[in-house]
């Protein structure tokens, strides 16, 4: 007898366009992709036919895939990056030199979720000078605004309703926001910046969806820059399990290796080994998991823990160092992008 599954009720959270390709199967989807030293560059252009297939809004979504942010030399090339890419999506977009709002999506007392207020506090503003009379602003900065609307368990007001008053009121140009993601991969948490002129939904990514953040209701383009800082349990383990049939496999394939034997196996790094099991194998290792696809294993896993309210939201240990390095990363690119100057005194 069969064994079946009813998996309506349970979605995998997925913030990332590049995860989202890798869980689906699509045709004809255009990715361009270039490198800078070891950092890769994805950029893609979901039109609205894909759009309703990928379940994400339309636009330009262009992914930044980093190792290290730790040593200064690497952060400095992430930076390069993405104010790059920052100002490619701006100049397409006839944006360039035009007034901003900057908005810090998330809780600041919430480490994983304040890359949004920290980054909003090394942003140079300049909109006060721009409105006095007696003050001629250099050439070379833009007119910027920029504040953190906060949460709405803190201030009882939508995020989105606080924004559009602000934007009536001062009515810059444009939107750039910047937010923490929910990462469907362990392997990417801390480790993708993603900019996109699509917009977002605060808090879609742990289930907590809020009034979008769109040129569609705020009648101005927004241009949104997310970096993932957590996983949920669901994905923990199921990257385990994924992780365990490399590490099988990798022992089958070199089983009669001699180098093999003198390298403790706690040491052996079998991610990127090309080898993987057979559906027999896979029945034999993992038995009824084994016959499930990737997919159907997580959507399992989400049926097992959401119920009981055990798929925790988790994030690494070392949150506090990166959180504040990525801060740094992107205002300092955007500072870069916005004011031409910067680059010409320094």
């Amino acid at each position: 007898m069969g064994h079946e599954i009813n998996l309506t009720n349970f979605t995998v959270r997925c913030d990332l366009i590049s995860e989202t390709i890798d869980n689906k199967e699509i045709k004809d989807i255009n990715i361009e992709t270039k490198k800078y030293k070891d950092i890769r560059i994805e950029r893609l252009n979901v039109k609205e036919d894909k759009s309703k297939v990928l379940n994400k809004k339309a636009g330009i979504y262009t992914t930044i895939f980093f190792n290290d942010i730790t040593d200064y030399e690497n952060r400095n090339d992430v930076i390069t990056v993405v104010a790059k890419e920052l100002y490619e999506i701006l100049k397409r977009k006839a944006l360039l030199g035009k007034k901003v709002l900057i908005v810090g999506l998330g809780n600041e007392l919430s480490t994983p979720d304040s890359l949004g207020p920290k980054t909003v506090k090394n942003i140079i503003v300049t909109r006060h000078l721009f409105n006095m009379e007696e003050i001629e602003v250099e050439e070379g900065y833009s007119n910027v605004s920029a504040f953190s609307p906060g949460v709405y368990a803190a201030t009882g007001i939508e995020s989105f309703d606080i924004i559009k008053g602000i934007v009536d009121v001062t009515k810059p140009d444009y939107i750039i926001a910047i937010d923490a993601l929910a990462s469907s991969s362990i392997e990417n948490v801390n480790k993708i910046i993603q900019i996109t002129d699509s917009g977002i939904e605060p808090g879609s990514g742990i289930g907590n969806n809020r009034k979008e953040l769109s040129a569609k209701l705020l009648s101005i383009p927004v241009i949104v820059i997310g970096v993932p800082t957590v996983v949920d349990a669901v994905t923990i383990v199921n990257d385990t399990i994924s992780f365990l049939v490399k590490k099988i496999s990798y022992n089958i394939m070199n089983i009669d290796n001699p180098k093999c034997k003198l390298i403790n196996p706690k040491n052996h790094n079998y991610l990127n080994i090309n080898y993987s099991l057979d559906s027999q194998e896979r029945k034999k290792y993992l038995g009824l998991l084994g016959e499930l696809k990737e997919h159907e294993i997580k959507e399992l896993l989400s049926e097992v823990l959401t119920p009981i309210g055990y798929n925790f939201i988790v994030t690494p240990k070392e949150v506090d160092f990166l959180i504040d390095k990525l801060a740094i990363i992107i205002s300092k690119s955007i500072n870069n992008v916005l004011h031409d100057a910067i680059n010409k005194n320094n």
